[in-house]
């Protein structure tokens, strides 16, 4: 089990940067890989991003390359999400998840075990 704490969201205006955090506590954090989805009202969850458990692979939505990097330390049990060139449709809460074993499924949500309260990112336009 692995509880996770997302921060770092607030207001920013489009073309800005925000870093988003994920405290990971309770469990193995080194043994899960870890992912980004975020979700509009009235919108699927989608995802963002995922970084591996070693941290050695990560893999972004094609609406984030470029512009998003997820990151991981595995000493601090933390997961980052630096955010750049941002967009009002990033505009979402964004939510953090741990998984095992998600092979080639790190896109689907179901696939995660383990979701923080999410973390509210505004961009206005």
């Amino acid at each position: 089990q692995v509880q996770l704490v997302e921060s770092g969201g607030g207001l920013v205006q489009a073309g800005g940067s925000l870093r988003l955090s994920c405290a990971a506590s309770g469990g193995a954090f080194n043994n899960y890989d870890m992912g980004w989805f975020r979700q509009a009202p009235g919108k699927e969850r989608e995802f963002v991003a995922v970084i591996s458990s070693s941290g050695g692979t990560s893999d972004y939505a094609d609406s984030a390359k470029g512009r998003f990097t997820i990151s991981r330390d595995n000493a601090k049990k933390m997961v980052y999400l630096q955010m750049n060139s941002l967009k009002p449709e990033d505009t979402a809460v964004y939510y953090c998840a741990a998984g095992r074993y998600l092979g080639t499924y790190y896109l689907r949500d179901r696939q995660y075990d383990h979701w923080g309260q999410g973390t509210q990112v505004t961009v206005s336009s």
